[in-house]
């Protein structure tokens, strides 16, 4: 069940809102500039929710907040409209610190997302430099990487699965764990789609594949976060589409002709995208003000089966 915090505790629009791997905690950003971190106690019914810090530190409008996998620590991303990247931890007594401060992006840094937590602790940011960098927290420093990715613009960042379909009951040899995957993908102003592998020889990100079918801005991009027996990517753009690409299982991601896509028509700028857990319902928000749910029909193609109007 949806629950409203009756105050914000925010003095602008507030853009990004986001629990926490257990759901005991909820980060909050704004054009106001800060972070607000809230508890929420799940004893009572409704849940309530009571704010117990404020992160300041942004010079700009804040637009992403992502929580870090726990086995990591308690660890706060944020990205604003300063160009900058901030990673913050709680300390004891619930103190919250900046432990570090990105600054090479030359524009607003639209999203970060973590990796998954099988690849490491690695947090992928998408720019309107055009450029997407990668920050890697290991052995409590950071290091990064940082390249060009969408020459007018990259507007959104998701990372996949990090076990491929079909690894997890195919047999493996005695004692060895199927080969953890890091891949990402992402969406740019140039209209495009593009996907993203690690290359472990020389510790760069290199475009594997390229999609392309769009004719307007790709604002949002999501991969299904489960390995099923297929693999799929959503893409929202302002051309009123939602194109679902699809891998079928044992087939390259490199392989551009491997994916099929399929549309989705809303008749409005489409902003975000984003997977169930099981990874088989996509939730599409567009400039209407409503949320769609989506399904595969057994046939192909997708319906919706259900409408949230706001």
């Amino acid at each position: 069940m949806a629950q409203v915090i009756s105050s914000s505790a925010h003095d602008d629009m507030i853009h990004d809102a986001v629990l926490d791997y257990y759901a005991r905690r909820l980060a909050t950003c704004s054009s106001d500039k800060t972070i607000k971190i809230f508890d929420i106690d799940s004893s009572t019914t409704p849940p309530q929710h009571r704010l117990t810090s404020t992160l300041n530190g942004h010079e700009g409008a804040v637009w992403c907040v992502a929580w870090s996998h726990p086995k990591f620590g308690t660890i706060l991303a944020s990205s604003s409209y300063d160009g900058r990247i901030l990673i913050w931890r709680e300390q004891p007594q619930g103190q919250w610190q900046r432990i570090y401060e990105f600054t090479l992006h030359t524009a607003s840094v639209n999203i970060v997302a973590w990796s998954p937590s099988e690849v490491g602790c690695h947090l992928a940011a998408a720019s309107s430099d055009g450029n997407v960098s990668v920050l890697t927290f290991e052995n409590n420093s950071f290091s990064h990487s940082i390249f060009p990715a969408h020459g007018l613009g990259v507007n959104s960042v998701s990372w996949a699965p990090a076990v491929l379909p079909g690894q997890l009951t195919s047999a493996q040899a005695p004692g060895k764990q199927p080969e953890a995957q890091r891949r990402f993908v992402t969406g740019g102003s140039d209209n495009l789609v593009k996907i993203w592998s690690f290359n472990s020889t020389t510790s760069t990100y290199d475009n594997v594949c390229t999609l392309k079918g769009h004719t307007d801005w790709v604002r949002d991009v999501a991969w299904s976060p489960t390995p099923l027996s297929k693999q799929y990517i959503a893409s929202a753009s302002q051309d009123h589409t939602v194109r679902v690409w699809t891998l079928p299982a044992g087939a390259d991601v490199a392989d551009a002709g491997a994916w099929k896509e399929e549309q989705i028509d809303l008749g409005t700028v489409v902003w975000r995208v984003s997977w169930s857990m099981a990874g088989n319902v996509l939730a599409v928000s567009g400039g209407d003000n409503r949320v769609s749910l989506w399904k595969e029909k057994l046939k192909g193609g997708w319906e919706v089966v259900k409408t949230i109007e706001e």
